[in-house]
């Protein structure tokens, strides 16, 4: 059974630890790329050789580095950017759910929640792409060069036009889908929001494994945006369940 408080912990002190990894890169870059010049021309002023001081930790000293010193960013993880390409898959599947709710059901509360949600995860895979491709990056799993294999808790199973595809976690299968198409009214209500609700517990599993892996999660633009998804996604799904709870009650009462 799901547990969505145990994630939680282990993904907030991932996340600090790479808060902390971020920031003090990026204060480093900053002392080389910013005052590193000042001090290199005063050396020189003086007749000496440039001088690199990369400043110490808290109580600790400073530390003289090569005149050959530059700053670099820390190199992107493979994960990152199969993390990147496999939640766009599972927004995609997430916008072509929402786009069957207008000729399905009646509902207003499941309307104006999945417009919301396909408004926010169709922004969502636009920027995800814009990342990928400034980094020279495939937009697919399935384009890019040796994969095979995927990410954890990915399965294999079916897409609508019958071509094999890799399913990331939470994601419908075909059966699934073909079930909520031919579905109208209540039962439309009922199929879409248990799918919605297994498809966001998906993406919070991607986030998790995401910061539970080595190396991950360090860009600034990716821990962001994998943060911000873990708390709307947390958010949307409280807004379904209670959606779904109510809904059982009221057939209850009939």
């Amino acid at each position: 059974m799901y547990n969505p408080k145990k994630p939680a912990k282990r993904l907030e002190r991932n996340r600090q630890g790479a808060r902390r990894i971020i920031v003090c890169g990026m204060a480093l870059a900053t002392v080389v790329l910013s005052d590193c010049p000042a001090r290199a021309e005063a050396q020189q002023a003086n007749g000496g050789a440039p001088v690199v001081v990369q400043p110490g930790a808290p109580g600790q000293p400073s530390k003289k580095l090569p005149s050959s010193t530059r700053a670099t960013l820390p190199p992107r993880s493979p994960a990152d950017v199969e993390f990147m390409q496999g939640m766009i898959m599972h927004h995609g599947q997430a916008v072509e759910m929402t786009a069957l709710i207008a000729s399905h059901t009646e509902n207003q509360e499941l309307r104006s929640l999945g417009a919301r949600i396909s408004s926010s995860q169709a922004d969502e895979i636009n920027f995800m792409k814009r990342w990928l491709s400034a980094r020279g990056e495939a937009l697919s799993m399935a384009s890019r060069p040796g994969a095979s294999h995927g990410m954890p808790g990915m399965s294999m199973s079916q897409d609508s036009s019958e071509h094999p595809a890799a399913l990331m976690p939470g994601m419908l299968t075909s059966e699934q889908m073909q079930e909520l198409r031919k579905a109208k009214g209540a039962e439309f209500d009922h199929l879409f929001l248990t799918g919605m609700i297994q498809h966001h517990h998906g993406a919070l599993t991607m986030v998790k494994d995401l910061f539970d892996t080595a190396g991950a999660g360090q860009d600034a633009e990716i821990f962001d945006f994998a943060t911000d998804a873990d708390n709307s996604q947390r958010a949307e799904i409280k807004i379904m369940q209670n959606m779904l709870d109510k809904k059982i009650l009221l057939e209850e009462k009939r």
